[in-house]
């Protein structure tokens, strides 16, 4: 059974893979395409990698798998525009590549393009004014491919959950018992709709992958779509596990990033609207922006979204949403969603709170509907997922930045000292120009 639940977790938590960085192949070496995986009728028996054992989600076949994952798991879609599909304008500026900016932490300067590869960066597009400057891709993923967004996920539920507070049809005030009953007792019973989308619940949940006792195992075995063992007694999908998830210290009081905050939040969004999450985010915002592919989550044995980092999705249909936040919500000749809604995202979250988390790299950040906010001179906020994946805005510069990638360590602290200067540099750029 262990064995079984550790490789559904490699996908569905992004368990770091204890690589040691010093030996890890670079991305010229791990490319998926030169290790040809999954290639041939039948493919050699090498080039063989499965989700049954763990194999498609370990370095660097998970090169591969990060463009295919619907390939390895149930999903259920997320259907895109049928007429008025958006097409963006492009002039792309060469120039961008050359862009030189000085790692965080590190003292020799490195090229934007440097910092691609040095990121395992699959594909990366940049928006300056709407218009596409910059787009590549790389590895697996083609102009037409979907990709992993992993944490991204949580962006979209938390834009959906903040949507309906908007709308009337959440109370940020009141409880998630209120709305489910079932969690009457459990952790989500008594925090409210606020601290569950800005994530400062008081959990006793741990996402320490290294400590075989804690509670993300449960939760991973809960979502397993794979048969279970007889043995199994367990909550049977990731519904019955959050009822079971206890209170520890006092809601509203730090920032705790935990991906089941995101996957309650879902099931509240689910039960207030009568749809899957899948459902309401194509109806509310994938087909109101003329996105051209279906995305797609991958579920449980019970058929339920894992909304807090499930969803595949193509580059530019993620470009799309990206200028729709930055224009307040207007998009493709439409208000998509409410002005009121992306001006609580701009503003960020509790800082007070998020600075007694654990991100102390992090200093002056905020937490909103499940948005991350850097509270730098630009006002930049973003979406960030594992190995790599992000939807960073900047509104002064009026940039979106849309980047899926393979890292080999599920930890964007190996990530962000040659990211998130890369992009303040480029914003700065642009503004010159």
């Amino acid at each position: 059974m262990k064995t079984k639940l550790v490789s559904f977790l490699l996908l569905f938590l992004s368990v770091c893979t204890q690589i040691n960085s010093q030996n890890v192949l670079t991305a010229e070496q791990s490319d998926p395409e030169k290790m040809a995986w999954m290639q041939g009728f039948p493919p050699p028996a090498d080039k063989v990698i499965s989700a049954i054992d763990g194999s498609f989600f370990r370095f660097p076949a998970l090169r591969y798998s990060v463009c295919h994952m619907r390939q390895f798991m149930p999903t259920t879609e997320v259907k895109a525009a049928n007429t008025a599909l958006y097409n963006f304008e492009t002039r792309l500026d060469p120039e961008i590549d050359t862009i030189s900016f000085t790692p965080t932490g590190g003292s020799k300067r490195m090229t934007w393009k440097e910092s691609l590869a040095r990121n395992y960066t699959d594909g990366l597009l940049i928006l300056h004014k709407g218009i596409i400057v910059y787009e590549k891709y790389f590895g697996a993923l083609q102009p037409d491919g979907l990709h992993a967004a992993m944490s991204v996920s949580k962006t979209f539920t938390g834009t959906l959950g903040g949507l309906l507070v908007e709308e009337g049809l959440l109370d940020e005030n009141k409880t998630g018992a209120d709305y489910i009953p079932e969690l009457q007792g459990a952790a989500f019973g008594d925090a409210t709709i606020r601290q569950i989308l800005d994530m400062t619940t008081g959990l006793k949940y741990s996402e320490d992958y290294s400590d075989p006792k804690a509670e993300v195992w449960a939760f991973s075995a809960a979502g397993n779509p794979f048969p279970k063992p007889a043995s199994y007694n367990g909550p049977t999908n990731y519904y019955e596990y959050l009822k079971t998830v206890q209170k520890e210290g006092i809601h509203g009081e730090i920032f705790g990033y935990k991906t089941v905050n995101t996957d309650v939040m879902g099931w509240i969004i689910s039960r207030v609207t009568k749809k899957s999450i899948p459902e309401l985010l194509s109806e509310r915002i994938w087909k109101p922006l003329g996105a051209h592919f279906d995305g797609y989550f991958q579920v449980d044995g019970a058929g339920i979204a894992f909304a807090g980092g499930g969803f595949s999705a193509n580059m530019r249909d993620m470009a799309m949403f990206g200028e729709m936040i930055r224009q307040e919500g207007f998009f493709s000749n439409q208000q998509i969603l409410p002005g009121a809604l992306i001006q609580d995202i701009k503003n960020g979250g509790n800082k007070v709170a998020f600075s007694k988390s654990v991100y102390a790299t992090m200093e002056g950040w905020s937490y909103r509907n499940m948005w991350w906010h850097t509270h730098n001179e630009h006002g930049a906020f973003a979406a960030r997922g594992v190995h790599g994946q992000t939807i960073y805005i900047d509104p002064l510069a009026e940039m979106v930045i849309v980047r899926f990638a393979s890292h080999p360590e599920a930890k964007n602290a190996k990530i962000d000292p040659t990211s998130l200067p890369a992009y303040h540099m480029v914003a700065k750029y642009l503004m010159s120009k």
